[in-house]
């Protein structure tokens, strides 16, 4: 079954995990976690062993609202050109997605970095960067913005702060969690502290993990320790790379530039202190500053079309094979909900390593 170095290893460490007789749900919040997971079927051998593993709200590109899309619609509408991610542009909303309002004849383009939409800048009148990441990545906008902007180019931050989501998970209560895997890459930046109160607080063990298979199976291992010892505390498995104080540096970097700011998660309710904007002193690059004109006509819509139940698979209440659209209505082709959408997103991920 396994298809990766040092199965052996695995098949040992699994073995650990099922001799110690915890039954458990864990629940991640990284796209690269479950993409693992699924697709070196790690999934079903740990369900085997006992141990249950969800995701939450760790696609980036799923937890932006809908409302951030279509503004970013509207932009190009007007004829601001607008560079995104290329996990975004097949987002559907009921005003269309980008793919097709540049299909319509908009300037949208996609871009794998902050830096590709400085060179873009020069070449056109009006553009916006459309930001979207978590910890990881917003640091890149706040060095491209330290670093100096041209003037026609804004940012349109769509950046989140991954703890509050997780403390508004607790709080909604939805689904029981016995342990969470922390995601490294972001771990890397914030350091572990802004995780340690889940474990003093809540009682939950918790593994900052790295991304390969034996990465996730010696985190489970670690967890189901820690409930078969009557331990809950927070522990880093992912020591090569993640240090306790994070990347000083960035963290100093998105202090600068970025305030904490109360905002919706799709799927959720507004999440206190959970994303980033630009901080007053840069309210000239702010996009929705900058073209407030514009967006005031950006039309109010839904957040999830009919039938898409992406929200609560981000809230994991449900797996996605749970959702009746799930390989139907809903697929990467015609995708009904940006889980089906971005390659993090759980729903394009089970569908993508489905049994054929």
């Amino acid at each position: 079954m396994f298809r990766f170095r040092d199965e052996e290893t695995a098949r040992r460490v699994i073995k650990s995990i099922a001799d110690l007789g915890i039954k458990a749900r864990f629940m991640h919040v990284c796209g690269t976690h479950q993409d693992t997971l699924v697709r070196f079927g790690i999934q079903e051998m740990l369900a085997d062993a006992g141990v249950e593993i969800r995701q939450g709200p760790g696609c980036p590109v799923c937890v932006t609202t809908t409302k951030e899309v279509v503004e970013a619609i509207t932009l190009a509408r007007a004829g601001v050109t607008i560079t995104v991610f290329g996990d975004m542009m097949l987002v559907p909303t009921p005003i269309g997605s980008l793919a097709d309002v540049r299909a319509e004849g908009a300037d949208v383009r996609v871009v794998y970095s902050v830096d590709d939409a400085l060179r873009v800048a020069p070449s056109v009148k009006k553009a916006v960067f459309m930001a979207i990441g978590f910890e990881t990545t917003s640091p890149t906008t706040a060095s491209a913005v330290l670093h100096g902007l041209p003037d026609n180019l804004a940012i349109l931050s769509c950046h989140r702060i991954l703890p509050p989501a997780l403390d508004a998970l607790f709080g909604l209560g939805e689904v029981r969690i016995d342990g969470l895997i922390q995601p490294g890459h972001v771990a890397t930046i914030i350091g572990l502290e802004p995780f340690r109160h889940f474990s003093i607080d809540r009682k939950i063990p918790q593994v900052v993990a790295g991304f390969e298979p034996l990465d996730l199976l010696v985190a489970v291992l670690m967890m189901v320790r820690q409930i078969a010892e009557g331990r809950h505390e927070l522990e880093n498995e992912y020591s090569r790379v993640v240090r306790p104080e994070g990347n000083p540096r960035a963290m100093e970097m998105l202090e600068k530039v970025f305030v904490p700011v109360d905002r919706n998660w799709r799927g959720f309710p507004v999440i206190p202190k959970s994303a980033f904007e630009l901080r007053a002193e840069y309210d000239h690059l702010n996009a929705r500053l900058v073209h407030e004109d514009i967006l005031a006509k950006a039309p109010e819509v839904r957040e999830e079309n009919k039938g898409c139940r992406c929200g609560e698979v981000l809230r994991g209440m449900i797996n996605s094979e749970g959702c009746p659209a799930f390989g139907k209505g809903c697929s990467p082709k015609r995708p009904m909900g940006p889980c089906m959408v971005s390659r993090e997103g759980s729903c394009n991920i089970a569908y993508r390593y489905r049994p054929k």
